[in-house]
C-alpha cells in the first residue's frame, strides 16, 4: 500500500496546480517502496506509479474532487508493465460501472488506461425519492418471479445505495441483494437495480455463481448438488457452502502412530462433464459422493438454519469428504486433524457403504461438539458425546425431509445389511432393543463402551420429543418405556434441537456427565422458554424418566 495518495478509499485531491505540485514533491521524497521477484516492480510500487498517474490523468479519466477511488487489483508483468485496477466513488457512494484500469510502463510512466464508461459520472443529488424499504420489497418480488411456481423462504433483502453508470447517462440507484431458499433448501439469489427516482427496474442478475446440478444416490434418490464449473467440467464442491467438497480416496489408507499422520489416504476430487453425478449403485464410484456430498450439505444447512452455525466450526469454511476409503472398511468417522469426514464401503455383507445422511450428520455432529464443549470421549462424557452425534444426525435426517430416506429414531439404518442381524445401528426409543445400550443411568454406566453408554442421552431425547408409550411415527413403530414408571409428553424435536445445542454450546464442558447435562439442559430450557415452563418441566420429566435426577 502506498505511504502517499490513493490508499483503499482515499478522496481524489482536487486537480488544482498547488495540489499537483504537493503531491508530486511528496512522492518524489518518499521512500521507494522495494522491488519485486527479479527487479520487477513490486505491487506497492505500482500503486505508487498509479496514484501519481492519476493526478495527471485526473482530467482524462473524468475523475473529480467529488469522486474517490480504490484500487482492486494489480498485475505486473514479466517485463515490468504495470496494470493497476481501480474502483470509483461519486460522494461516497459506489460507482456502476465507475472502475477503470491504468497501464503504466516498466518505468512507472503512464501509458493508457481501460474506462467501463466515458461519460461524466456525477447526478444531480444523492438523496432517494424511493426509500430503502420500498426499494427491497421490489427486490423480493423479482426474486419470487425469476423462481415462479417455487415457494420460496428466508428471502432477505439488503438495499445499497449507489450511482449505476452501467446503463446509460449515470443516475442514483438502489442495487438490492435478494437471497433466500427453494423448496429444497437450495440457495437462489437476485440483485435488482432499480431507479431510486421512479422505482423502475433497470437491470436484474442472478448472483449465485455456481452449477446446479443433481446427483442419484446409493440412499437418498435423486437429490440436488451446488457445484462448481472449472472450464467444461464440473468439480464436486460447494462454494455456496463453504467450499465442501468430496473426493475419492481410492480405497488407500491413512499411516497413522499415535496421532502422527505418515501419509493420508487422498482426496481426489470428483468431476463430471454433465453435472449429474452417479448412477444410484455402487458400480459408479461417484454414486457414494453425491451421498456424502448430500449429507455434508443437509448437515450444513441443519446448523445453520435451525442453530445460526455457519459451518462445522462456526467459521463459514467448508469440511471435506473422503469416499471409498479402505477395502471392506465397515465404518466412517470425523478427523479434527484434517477438518474431514472418510466413509468406508462396508463388506457388503453386514454394511454397506456408509454414506447414509443420518451417519454423516452424526459424525460431522463430532466436529460441532470439538469446537464447543468438547466433551471428553470416554466414560458419561463419552456417551453424552456419542449421543450428540446420535441426536444431531437424526435431526439432520428429520430436517432433510427426503422422502427416500424419511426422518425417524433409527441410528444407520440405511447401511446395515442381513450380516448385522438388527435393523439398524442403534435405536433411540429402547436403546436396549440393540443388545447392549443403556435405557437408564446407573452408577455403572460410565464404564460401557461410549456407543452403549449414549443410550441414556438417546433415551431423554426420544422422550423430551416425542413421549413415552406405544406410537407409530412416519410410518416406523416405536414403544419407548420409562425407568420410573411415569408417563412423558414429549414437546417437538425443534425444541429438543434448540435445548440441546444451546446446552452444548453454552453450558457443557469437556466433563460434564448425566447429572451435568440434566443441568444444562435445564439450564437451556430456562433461557429458550422460562423458568417452570412446559419446555424446563418436559426437560426436568424426560431426565427422570432415565434415572437422572
Amino acid at each position: 500500500m502506498s505511504r502517499i495518495r490513493h490508499i483503499r478509499g482515499s478522496r481524489l485531491a482536487a486537480a488544482g496546480t498547488a495540489a499537483t505540485t504537493a503531491a508530486l514533491l511528496a512522492a518524489a521524497l518518499a521512500p521507494a517502496p522495494a522491488a519485486g521477484a527479479a527487479g520487477r516492480p513490486s505491487r506497492a510500487t505500482a500503486i505508487s506509479n498509479a496514484a501519481a498517474a492519476l493526478v495527471h490523468q485526473a482530467a482524462r479519466l473524468g475523475l473529480t474532487s467529488a469522486q474517490g477511488t480504490s484500487v482492486r487489483d494489480v498485475v505486473v508483468d514479466a517485463d515490468g508493465s504495470q496494470h493497476v485496477r481501480y474502483d470509483r466513488t461519486y460522494r461516497q457512494l459506489p460507482v456502476l460501472g465507475g472502475d477503470f484500469v491504468v497501464h503504466l510502463a516498466p518505468n512507472g510512466s503512464y501509458r493508457s488506461a481501460d474506462r467501463a464508461t466515458k461519460r461524466a459520472v456525477s447526478v444531480p443529488s444523492t438523496t432517494p425519492t424511493v426509500k430503502a424499504p420500498e426499494a427491497a420489497d421490489l427486490a423480493s418480488a423479482a426474486l419470487r418471479t425469476a423462481n415462479s411456481g417455487e415457494l420460496l423462504k428466508n428471502v432477505t433483502t439488503k438495499p445499497q445505495l449507489v450511482v449505476d453508470a452501467l446503463h446509460g447517462a449515470p443516475r442514483l440507484a438502489w442495487r438490492t441483494n435478494a437471497v433466500g431458499q427453494d423448496s429444497l433448501g437450495n440457495p437462489v439469489a437476485r440483485t435488482v437495480l432499480t431507479d431510486a427516482r421512479t422505482g423502475r427496474q433497470i437491470d436484474a442478475w442472478d448472483s449465485i455463481e455456481t452449477a446446479s446440478g443433481d446427483g442419484k444416490s446409493l440412499y437418498s434418490g435423486t437429490v440436488p448438488l451446488e457445484t462448481t464449473q472449472s472450464g467444461s467440467t464440473y468439480q464436486l464442491k460447494d462454494p455456496t457452502r463453504g467450499n465442501t467438497y468430496t473426493g475419492d480416496a481410492a480405497n488407500k489408507t491413512d499411516l497413522c502412530i499415535l496421532g502422527i499422520c505418515f501419509s493420508r489416504a487422498p482426496a481426489t476430487l470428483f468431476t463430471d462433464s454433465d453435472n449429474h453425478w452417479g448412477s444410484g449403485t455402487t458400480s459408479d464410484r461417484s454414486s457414494a459422493a453425491v451421498d456424502a456430498q448430500y449429507g455434508t450439505n443437509e448437515t450444513w444447512d441443519y446448523y445453520k438454519n435451525v442453530h445460526g452455525r455457519n459451518g462445522i466450526a462456526g467459521d463459514g469454511k467448508g469440511s471435506y469428504n473422503r469416499v471409498h476409503y479402505g477395502t471392506s472398511y465397515n465404518n466412517a468417522f470425523w478427523d479434527d486433524n484434517c477438518f474431514c469426514m472418510t466413509y468406508g464401503d462396508g463388506d457388503g455383507t453386514t454394511f454397506g457403504p456408509l454414506v447414509a445422511l443420518d451417519v454423516a450428520g452424526h459424525e460431522m455432529s463430532h466436529g460441532v461438539t470439538s469446537k464447543t464443549a468438547a466433551l471428553t470421549y470416554s466414560g458419561e462424557s463419552g456417551g453424552l458425546n456419542e449421543a450428540t452425534s446420535d441426536i444431531f444426525g437424526t435431526l439432520v435426517e428429520w430436517y432433510a425431509n427426503n422422502a427416500s430416506d424419511p426422518g425417524d429414531y433409527l441410528i444407520g439404518e440405511k447401511i446395515v445389511r442381513s450380516g448385522f442381524g438388527k435393523s439398524a445401528l442403534r435405536y433411540m426409543d429402547k436403546p436396549s432393543r440393540d443388545g447392549n445400550s443403556a435405557d437408564c443411568w446407573s452408577s455403572s454406566v460410565g464404564n460401557l463402551d461410549v456407543h452403549y453408554s449414549s443410550g441414556v442421552a438417546n433415551h431423554f431425547a426420544y422422550l423430551l420429543a416425542e413421549g413415552s408409550g406405544a406410537k407409530t411415527i412416519n410410518g416406523v413403530s416405536y414403544d419407548s418405556p420409562t425407568c420410573n414408571g411415569s408417563t412423558v409428553t414429549g414437546i417437538g424435536r425443534d425444541k429438543l434441537g434448540k435445548i440441546w445445542y444451546r446446552a452444548l454450546t453454552v453450558y457443557m464442558t469437556s466433563s460434564t456427565n448425566y447429572a451435568g447435562a440434566r443441568t444444562a439442559t435445564l439450564n437451556a430450557a430456562k433461557d429458550l422458554y422460562g423458568a417452570g415452563s412446559t419446555e424446563y418441566n418436559a426437560v426436568a420429566a424426560a431426565w427422570s424418566a432415565v434415572s437422572v435426577g
